[in-house]
C-alpha cells in the first residue's frame, strides 16, 4: 500500500487488511493524505461506489484514535439525505470501528428514542444524521448544541 496507509491509524489498517485491501483507490490515497497533512475542507467526488465514503472516513476515524478530543461531544457527524442511506453507512462504520470503543450512532425518525437517549446522555463517536433530524435537534436541544458538537474532528455529508 502508499504512504497514505501509514498514515490510518492501526485499528483501521487491521480493518484494511481484513478486508484483503491490497492497495487504496487514487481517491483514497489523496483524500487521506490531505486530510491528514492539512486542515483544509475537502469535496470528495467520486462515481458511485468509487470509494468516497473510505476517502472521507478512514482518516478522519484515525484522527479521532489517535487524538481523542478531551471533553464530551460527538466526534464526527454524518449528514446524510436518506433513511436508508444512513442505515448502511452506519453498518458499514460499525464494521470498520468494531475494534475500538468508537461508538457508530444513526439518527433519524426510525431510530428508537433510546438509542437517541442514550447519545444525547454520552455524545460519543460518529454521528450519522437527516438534515430533518439534525434540524428538530438545534430546535430541541438547543442549549446543548456546543456540548454535543463543540469538539467535531469533521463533517461529512452526502447528495441526494
Amino acid at each position: 500500500m502508499s504512504s497514505a496507509f501509514d498514515k490510518l491509524a492501526r485499528p483501521v489498517q487491521k480493518w484494511m487488511r481484513q478486508q484483503g485491501w491490497r492497495e487504496l483507490r487514487d481517491v483514497q490515497a489523496r483524500s487521506i493524505r490531505t486530510i491528514c497533512e492539512t486542515n483544509a475542507d475537502l469535496i470528495v467526488a467520486a462515481s458511485t461506489a468509487g470509494g468516497k465514503t473510505e476517502a472521507a472516513f478512514l482518516p478522519l476515524i484515525s484522527q479521532v484514535l489517535d487524538a481523542p478530543a478531551n471533553g464530551t461531544g460527538f466526534d464526527l457527524l454524518y449528514i446524510g439525505p436518506l433513511k436508508a442511506l444512513i442505515t448502511d453507512q452506519a453498518m458499514r462504520l460499525e464494521d470498520i470501528c468494531q475494534e475500538t470503543e468508537l461508538p457508530v450512532v444513526p439518527w433519524h425518525g426510525d431510530v428508537s428514542q433510546s438509542i437517541k437517549t442514550r447519545a444525547l446522555k454520552s455524545p460519543k463517536g460518529i454521528l450519522l444524521i437527516t438534515p430533518e433530524s439534525l434540524e428538530a435537534l438545534f430546535i430541541r436541544r438547543g442549549l446543548e448544541i456546543a456540548r454535543l458538537f463543540g469538539e467535531l474532528c469533521g463533517i461529512m455529508g452526502d447528495a441526494a
